[in-house]
């Protein structure tokens, strides 16, 4: 019996991109920086990441192509500073997220060196579509 892939499913038509989503989605399992999800309302949610060090100016928030972006990149303020221990990580990162039809980003605002960036699912369409059967 051969593994069928979720775009080869006969019932899911044109969900070849889901699949390669959810692959996409598993390739970015760096943990730095930590962060959390959290759902916050029935159509709210907030992305929280941990991001100690970097000023409102060292980090972009980003969409393209329905990925959510965030990338830290710290100025070089090291210049002549000899440290004995260096514990606390302060090189460069890039996180992103997919998002799915319908979720925007609301906001994002920096607190006690934490980044939220809030999200928005917007309100559900129901959509009925009556397709006309030609004689044939």
């Amino acid at each position: 019996m051969t593994k069928m892939t979720l775009g080869a499913h006969p019932y899911l038509l044109g969900f070849e991109q889901l699949e390669r989503m959810v692959e996409q989605a598993a390739k970015s399992g760096e943990g730095y920086p930590p962060f959390n999800i959290e759902q916050v309302s029935d159509r709210g949610y907030r992305i929280t990441l941990a991001v100690a060090g970097f000023s409102e100016d060292d980090l972009s928030v980003t969409v393209e192509d329905r990925k959510l972006v965030v990338r830290g990149r710290q100025s070089d303020r090291d210049e002549g500073r000899v440290f004995l221990h260096r514990g606390i990580a302060g090189r460069q990162f890039m996180k992103s997220f997919v998002l799915a039809d319908g979720v925007d980003v609301s906001g994002a605002a920096t607190e006690n060196g934490l980044l939220h960036v809030d999200l928005e699912k917007a309100e559900p369409e129901t959509v009925i579509q009556t397709i006309t059967i030609k004689k044939g």
